[in-house]
């Protein structure tokens, strides 16, 4: 399996097809399987697909060092860094997005292209869950199964009716969820990481080409962040997906269609 050192730790990476690189980061807890096949397939035709687990989620080490969200973007240079990629476009979903944000705010010399999916800002500017999401986010989990913590995940990044409708898609992601959970103690590593970003008096700092993608009916983070972001990173795009939720599944082909065209 391909690792690497970065930083302090051991970094698992994926690559797949050929042409410029795409580096992709994924949210919070998740790993590399966790995004969806669809999307993989139809960019890993166009482009040098990078696919990792961030510090702590996957088969990437955890360490002992305080996470933040500028750590996880130094842990993706880094890991650019070892595979010889001077310059990518960068796709970053949910954290992932947070940590896209960071990385091309500190190293703009790497990044070609930005897409920022189903994520904020951070700070007082962000337009916050509902209590009830986010008491399921920092519940005590302890004394659960992997699949009770995966059953209830699923509302707060599908629609319901997506749900209902796509039981066997439902079901393969998690399979994919359930190979290789976080760790609790990782899980809250990342968690306190998201509670400490905030990039919004910055945003103005970022030049590169920027997209903003974002589900309509996103209940983990409203889809009133999109707009933030669109109004504050110069000359950003943003496309809203009415029947989509966090993950964007409901219109992944329309998404799919939508990077494809940005990074042309």
């Amino acid at each position: 399996m391909p690792k690497v050192n970065v930083n302090d730790i051991q970094v698992y990476y994926e690559v797949k097809g050929e042409g410029f690189p795409l580096v992709m980061i994924t949210g919070l807890s998740d790993n590399l399987d966790g995004w969806d096949p669809r999307l993989v397939g139809e960019l890993s035709r166009k482009f040098k697909l990078v696919t990792f687990d961030n510090r702590g989620a996957g088969r990437t080490d955890v360490s002992d060092r305080k996470y933040t969200i500028k750590l996880f973007a130094d842990d993706t240079t880094g890991l650019m860094d070892a595979l010889e990629i001077s310059k990518a476009h960068i796709l970053g979903i949910s954290m992932g997005g947070m940590i896209a944000q960071e990385l091309v705010l500190n190293h703009p010399e790497k990044v070609a292209k930005l897409v920022l999916c189903s994520t904020c800002s951070g700070g007082l500017k962000d337009v916050q869950s509902s209590e009830e999401v986010s008491k399921m986010l920092t519940a005590d989990t302890t004394k659960m199964s992997q699949e009770e913590k995966w059953r209830m995940l699923l509302p707060l990044v599908f629609t319901d009716d997506f749900i209902k409708q796509n039981l066997n898609f439902i079901m393969q992601y998690g399979q994919r969820r359930l190979k290789r959970p976080i760790s609790e103690e990782a899980y809250m590593h990342q968690l306190d990481a998201i509670r400490t970003f905030n990039t919004y008096e910055r945003l103005h700092q970022i030049k590169v080409p920027t997209l903003i993608l974002h589900g309509k009916k996103d209940v983990l983070i409203p889809s009133e962040n999109g707009a933030i972001l669109a109004e504050t990173i110069p000359n950003a795009k943003l496309i809203y997906f009415e029947k989509s939720a966090h993950i964007l599944a409901e219109e992944m082909n329309e998404v799919i269609n939508s990077v494809i065209d940005f990074f042309g």
